[in-house]
């Protein structure tokens, strides 16, 4: 079969969706400049901030949220589900789609039952375990299923067999040089060139906690030499810093190039979001994974593999105190020896080429 001639790509409501999928439309583009490239999302979903700036088509359909259970009576249960199935088969013969691909949330759903009902390819990505309940869904339609970490599989029957490609990432975190690009990104952000650094980001709305821990050791830390770019989250409230450090200390509600927060960093300090250990294992930073708290631990079996390979730390929540900064992370930030190997056991762990890895497996999905 020659190159693809029209792609419908389906995720959103949260950046683990729609993050990748930008990646991977990208790569697409990169193959083909002429291939067409179509998004689904809801008018009320964060795909609608994202992908349109990004130069795509996104089309906006219908979606509903699930039952956390999965099983064929979701497909009898809703006739709101026919109508967005409609209305994502209609995208579908518009654009005459070669293959559906599928990222996850609630609008993959109504993309892979019509292009189940057209027989045409359907192709999921998967970042979490379990398996979102869309995907779980769309995985009763399709074999053609590949995950973004090697644990995966042997951790969700679901998903074992699916296809280990890694996480479809922007050029711009996939390429980092976190050498090269240090003095510049730190110049940027107003740090100083030759002090030990820590970029705190708790995703992206934040996290209280991480702020609250790690804005409450400010003294500390610039007492010992370590200045701090933190990324407070645009709905969380100001941290309190004190003016006087002898260290910068800089805080932003927001970093939408986090590529920058990277380069100038030698250490992070953040949740256990798919994308987030993703990125920083596949450019080798050394992290401290503070899971959210309040789910299914789905953040905490994303961080664990990377740090048993020796790549971060991993702290609950509950403990991640003023004191626990004071005590564990001022002598690792200031420990190079120690962060180097962490790091080269992150980029050993992680990889780079998620976006090229997929675009080989939907290639072949699509010529069976």
């Amino acid at each position: 079969m020659g190159p693809l001639r029209s792609v419908v790509l389906a995720g959103g409501g949260t950046g683990g969706h729609i993050y990748p999928l930008l990646a991977f439309a990208d790569c697409l583009r990169r193959h083909d400049p002429g291939v067409r490239i179509t998004c689904l999302g809801t008018p009320k979903g964060l795909e609608t901030e994202l992908i349109p700036p990004h130069g795509y088509d996104l089309k906006h359909i219908p979606a509903y949220q699930l039952p956390r259970s999965v099983n064929m009576n979701l497909l009898r249960t809703p006739d709101r589900m026919w109508k967005a199935a409609r209305a994502a088969g209609q995208v579908i013969d518009d654009v005459r789609a070669d293959v559906v691909i599928g990222f996850g949330g609630y609008v993959s759903v109504p993309a892979y039952l019509a292009a189940w009902r057209r027989e045409l390819p359907i192709v999921i990505h998967e970042v979490n375990v379990p398996p979102g309940v869309a995907n779980r869904l769309g995985m009763k339609f399709t074999k053609h299923v590949a995950v973004g970490f090697p644990h995966q599989p042997a951790q969700a029957e679901a998903l074992r067999d699916a296809r280990v490609v890694g996480v479809p990432l922007r050029r711009g975190i996939a390429g980092l040089d976190r050498a090269a690009q240090r003095a510049s990104a730190r110049a940027h952000f107003g740090l100083w060139p030759d002090l030990p650094t820590i970029f705190v980001a708790g995703g992206s709305q934040g996290a209280r906690s991480i702020n609250l821990a790690v804005s409450g050791a400010a003294k500390e830390l610039a007492g010992a030499g370590i200045q701090v770019l933190h990324v407070t989250g645009a709905r969380n409230e100001p941290v309190s810093v004190p003016s006087d450090l002898p260290v910068p200390y800089v805080t932003l509600p927001y970093l939408s190039e986090m590529e920058l927060g990277y380069a100038a960093a030698d250490l992070m300090v953040g949740r256990g979001g798919a994308m987030t250990c993703a990125e920083v294992a596949a450019i080798g930073l050394p992290t401290v994974y503070v899971p959210y708290p309040h789910s299914n631990q789905e953040q905490r079996r994303n961080a664990l593999p990377v740090v048993e390979a020796g790549g971060g730390l991993l702290v609950d929540d509950a403990e991640l105190t003023p004191g626990w900064v004071e005590q564990q992370l001022v002598p690792l930030a200031r420990d190079p020896h120690r962060l180097a190997a962490m790091g080269a056991a992150a980029a050993g762990y992680g990889r780079r080429d998620g976006d090229e890895a997929l675009l080989d497996f939907v290639y072949e999905a699509v010529t069976r």
